[in-house]
């Protein structure tokens, strides 16, 4: 790729700041959430070692977002077809390797493993946002306009429910609607596709015994403590002990082998019980400004393929955002999205990263005064 050499304006400041902010704290609150698990694991017995592995992660991150920052975003679309294949070989070689807890979501590279179905919401945007650009008023009608996103869109979603990824599968389409309703869909063809992935979302919890227990005990988590209303009920708990200040950094009890993992989905309890009310508002105060440059840098963006790209982008990071603090508040099922910049994850973060790297890059070329 080559770097831009068209004049861009000066980085957005407040985005750029928000998104190292949060990265700073992901990396302390996964030191803090997950040392005590660590240490007393026999197959560890490092109370670093997470936080090694997500330093690391964040440093190759933020390299990947400084280096995007420089490229043209309009250089994407040269290579949109070849990332869209890669991604869906990627999707494909998942399946060679052993399921971990029941899902085949990860390629193991031996040092370290990815995680292709982060790439793939990102790959969705890529192709959208070239597409309706070239496609114009055409957006407006369902068979040219609504059905190929459909179809392109499922394709990636299918694999990643395949892999065991309804959440993300989730994730993928509720992007493609918000792409699709700023690119200019007309809204009744949106309300039948809002249907059509509500309908197969419903079937896929109503089909797939998991999970069909999992949503069950977001109704009463309490009817099943030790089993299926489990990890809720910790998360409520760490969240209701930590009051409005919180106990303190690296106070919290439930990482203490109680919230299975709770450096992963589950992080945000972590900080509601260490850090209190205050900390889990300022944490939301945080995506919600990220949100609302990325929304800025849409609405000024000189093309219609900026426009689409950082609505596309910042979407991906909202609704995961959104899904994530719901969940470990108790406000819809339990499921498997984490939380961007902050929960423990190689690919997430350096992807999102990646990813904010182009939406910084759009900001900068906006038309902005």
């Amino acid at each position: 790729m080559k770097m831009s050499n068209t004049k861009m304006g000066s980085i957005d400041f407040v985005m750029f700041s928000t998104i190292l902010l949060l990265v700073s704290i992901g990396v302390v609150m996964v030191y803090s959430a997950s040392s005590y698990s660590a240490f007393f694991n026999p197959t560890i017995n490092d109370s670093m070692y997470y936080l090694k592995r997500q330093a690391i992660n964040a440093v190759i991150g933020l390299i990947l977002m400084f280096f995007t920052i420089k490229i043209d975003y309009h250089e994407l679309k040269k290579y949109t077809g070849i990332f869209m294949i890669i991604t869906i070989i990627l999707l494909l070689v998942v399946f060679a390797f052993p399921a971990i807890n029941g899902a085949k979501r990860w390629i193991n590279l031996g040092f370290t493993s990815l995680q292709p179905s982060e790439i793939a919401k990102y790959m969705v945007v890529l192709f959208m946002a070239k597409s309706i650009e070239q496609k114009g008023e055409k957006i407006k009608s369902l068979t040219v306009g609504i059905f190929p996103y459909l179809i392109v869109s499922g394709m990636f979603a299918a694999l990643v429910f395949k892999e065991k990824n309804l959440s993300i599968a989730v994730v993928i389409m509720t992007v493609t609607l918000i792409v699709l309703f700023v690119g200019g869909a007309r809204l009744r063809h949106l309300f039948m596709l809002l249907g059509l992935v509500g309908g197969l979302g419903v079937a896929g919890i109503a089909f797939e015994s998991y999970r069909l227990t999992r949503f069950l005990s977001f109704l009463n988590p309490w009817a099943d403590p030790r089993g299926a209303g489990y990890q809720l009920i910790q998360s409520l708990l760490a969240l209701g002990s930590g009051g409005i200040w919180g106990v303190g950094l690296g106070k919290s009890r439930q990482k203490c082998f109680y919230i299975p993992e709770p450096h992963n989905d589950f992080i945000f309890a972590i900080i509601g019980e260490e850090l209190g009310l205050i900390g889990c508002m300022f944490i939301i105060a945080l995506f919600i400004t990220l949100i609302w440059r990325g929304i800025v840098a849409s609405v000024n963006s000189k093309d219609t393929y900026g426009t689409l790209l950082a609505a596309g982008i910042t979407s991906v990071i909202a609704i995961q955002a959104i899904i994530n603090i719901a969940v470990v508040t108790g406000s819809i099922p339990v499921t498997g999205v984490p939380l961007p910049f902050i929960s423990y994850g190689g690919s997430s973060i350096v992807i999102n990263l990646a990813a904010m790297g182009v939406l910084l890059n759009i900001s900068r070329q906006s038309n902005r005064g």
